[in-house]
């Protein structure tokens, strides 16, 4: 072996001694496990370098490759030494504020490459080579955790120490590493966040820029207390509660109208947020009794319930109302208080919208109308030609009530309209009573057929009417009377 390789050979041992006895001295875990990397890489240096001096190696050209090596591999280990052992306190367990393990990584890989690029340039395949292996050791994750760890670093939203929020994880932040940050939760457990996912989530700091920061409770009041009286109380409360700070000064504001309470929002400071919950608790419990000590009561839900008297139908008006409109139906006008009361008990009330077809031309009935309330409209098919209006008292569809006939016409609801109808049993039942009252309704049918067919027809000789002897002996027929 040469002076000149031996004398490498003194050095590597050297520098290999010294980094075990800073891993022996240091009480800095990210110091001792850093130098791991030198202290593998100085012992692979040694080992090259005496496999080459003592030319163990079969021929020239893997000599020329062993000291590629050994030379890179001195290098980066000499950088990962210096710069671990100058940027870390030895005798304290932290990571330095301004340099935090991601960046110290960062600083070892580019000063290798910036070496490996100047002084090893002659070497491109072997510098290469080695670089990829140091580098993924240091890395030990994805590029992307690594690039978002660096970009945590720089723009520097939070310290180790520093309590965070991080989408739906808080905690005092212990660790940043390539790969994630470490959150110690108020439950005395760690959240490991990647730190992809870190940098695209919002981040709240609670401790910069300072450690103390402001908490909110709310609390409900009764109508009857006056709100100026309310905050009093709650600030003699806050000045009993060791946790709320005095500076800066608390306050309340009425926060709502609610509807058992007055919502009052009480704000106030205190000195880490790692103890609000007990913060908020101890104020809580000082509003409590100090609401007790002035007789002001927090209300809990209340729900009040109106009745509203309703007013049952009169049936024996609804029957007289009703006796009434048939007194002023021609149709019925001749019949006798009884049997129009009669009539009136078995009516139906039938409700229509606006547009609704009431009847339809060319179906069959057995029911006539009348209308109650609203208007309704007389339609021919097909060309919808309206020929009539039919106001509040008038009356449609006799004729099918009386022969059984098929709707002669189609009558339509203008706006919300209401109709009592009258069905053939009714008539059977009336005919058997008063057979006379039958008669009158015959002659007034008859009379209002002839009006209809003058409207239908053409001229003035397509109007032919049923006489009332005919027309009688058909609804006789119909209504199966004797």
């Amino acid at each position: 072996m040469g002076f000149y390789h031996a004398w490498h050979l003194v050095f590597g041992v050297l520098t290999l001694m010294i980094a075990l006895a800073i891993s022996a001295l240091t009480i800095n875990r990210l110091v001792r496990r850093k130098l791991k990397l030198s202290l593998l890489l100085l012992g692979a240096y040694v080992v090259v370098h005496i496999v080459v001096g003592l030319e163990l190696a079969p021929d020239a050209a893997v000599d020329e490759q062993l000291i590629s090596v050994e030379r890179l591999a001195f290098a980066a280990a000499l950088i990962n030494l210096a710069v671990i052992s100058f940027l870390n306190p030895l005798r304290e367990d932290r990571v330095p504020d301004r340099y935090p393990a991601i960046l110290q990584d960062f600083i070892v890989i580019a000063l290798l490459v910036l070496v490996a690029t100047l002084v090893f340039h002659d070497k491109l395949l072997t510098t290469s080579a080695v670089s990829a292996v140091v580098i993924g050791f240091a890395l030990q994750d994805t590029l992307g955790n690594a690039f978002a760890g660096l970009a945590i670093q720089s723009e520097r939203p939070f310290n180790i120490g520093h309590w965070i929020k991080v989408g739906d994880f808080e905690g005092r932040v212990a660790e940043v590493t390539w790969r994630a940050t470490k959150l110690r939760t108020k439950a005395g457990n760690f959240v490991v966040l990647p730190n992809n996912i870190v940098s695209k989530e919002a981040i709240t700091n609670y401790s910069e820029p300072s450690t103390q920061c402001r908490v909110e409770v709310e609390v409900g009041a009764s109508y009857l207390s006056s709100p100026n009286m309310v905050k009093s109380v709650i600030a003699e409360a806050l000045a009993n509660s060791a946790r709320a700070l005095k500076t800066p000064a608390p306050d309340v504001v009425l926060a709502a109208f609610d509807s058992s309470a007055i919502n009052y929002r009480v704000r106030f400071w205190i000195e880490d947020y790692e103890r609000d919950e007990a913060a908020r608790d101890e104020v809580r419990s000082a509003i409590y009794y100090a609401f007790a000590r002035h007789g002001i009561e927090i209300p809990w839900p209340i729900q009040v319930q109106y009745e509203k008297a309703w007013d049952e139908p009169d049936p024996a008006a609804q029957v007289h109302d009703r006796g009434r409109l048939l007194g002023g139906v021609d149709l019925f006008a001749g019949l006798n208080d009884e049997a129009r009361h009669e009539i009136a008990r078995s009516l139906r009330s039938r409700t229509f919208g606006n547009g609704e077809s009431i009847v339809r031309q060319g179906e069959p009935g057995e029911s006539m109308f009348i209308v109650g309330s609203g208007r309704a409209v007389v339609v021919l098919e097909p060309d919808r030609r309206e020929v009539a209006t039919i106001e509040t008292g008038g009356y449609f569809g006799e004729m099918s009530l009386l022969t059984g006939e098929p709707r002669t016409a189609t009558v339509i609801a203008r706006g919300d309209t209401v109709v009592l109808e009258i069905g053939a049993d009714l008539f059977r039942h009336l005919a058997g009573t008063s057979p006379q009252a039958i008669e009158q309704v015959a002659v007034a049918a008859a009379a209002r057929r002839i009006e209809l067919d003058k409207v239908r027809a053409t001229g003035a000789a397509s109007a032919v009417a049923d006489a009332p002897a005919s027309l009688l002996s058909r609804m006789r027929r119909f209504l199966r009377l004797s």
